[in-house]
């Protein structure tokens, strides 16, 4: 009598590890991703007028929510605040947006960057959304991939957070204790 075997199976752990492990480096790669696009976005944003005397860079798109409208009380707050201040308002973007880039790519306070990523994507998408030749599903995908990044703690896969929460939770202060909950 002959019997034939079937060839060994993976047990359900190692399939669950192995997914979990192309999770994590599918994690690890959407938050660097990320991290690399904002850094990029950087480039075009050139103090210290930030394009107002050649009506671009930055001035430009912050124009089109004045422009094109999505939104009347954000149109109205760019066109009285944002484009008579625009220095201050593009130095804020600057750092706001380089942080945002540096953070994300070393995985440092991966949950707050990702809040203030939503945050950005939000007032970019208040300005540009109806412009013309805009692509919307480009502002919806970072929205998205920011929320990701929130919801799953990026940092914690081959970031800085995974390496500094065993410190932060032995710690008592109020610093390490606020950095764990921004991990």
């Amino acid at each position: 009598m002959t019997t034939t075997s079937s060839p060994p199976m993976a047990s359900d752990t190692e399939a669950e590890l192995d997914h979990g492990r192309g999770a994590r480096a599918g994690l690890a790669f959407l938050r660097v991703a990320i991290g690399l696009l904002w850094i990029q976005n950087v480039a075009w944003k050139i103090p210290p007028d930030f394009g107002e005397e050649i009506e671009g860079g930055l001035f430009k798109y912050a124009s089109y929510a004045v422009d094109y409208p999505v939104l009347a009380p954000y149109s109205w707050l760019t066109e009285q605040v944002i484009l008579p201040n625009i220095a201050v308002f593009g130095y804020m973007t600057l750092l706001a947006e380089a942080s945002l880039g540096a953070f994300l790519l070393v995985g440092l306070a991966t949950r707050f960057w990702a809040l203030v990523g939503m945050a950005q994507t939000v007032a970019i998408t208040l300005s540009v959304l109806n412009a013309p030749e805009e692509w919307h599903w480009s502002y919806y995908l970072m929205f998205a991939a920011h929320a990701v990044l929130l919801t799953s703690a990026a940092g914690r896969t081959a970031g800085l957070d995974a390496i500094l929460r065993p410190r932060w939770r032995a710690s008592t202060g109020r610093v390490s204790q606020l950095l764990l909950r921004m991990s």
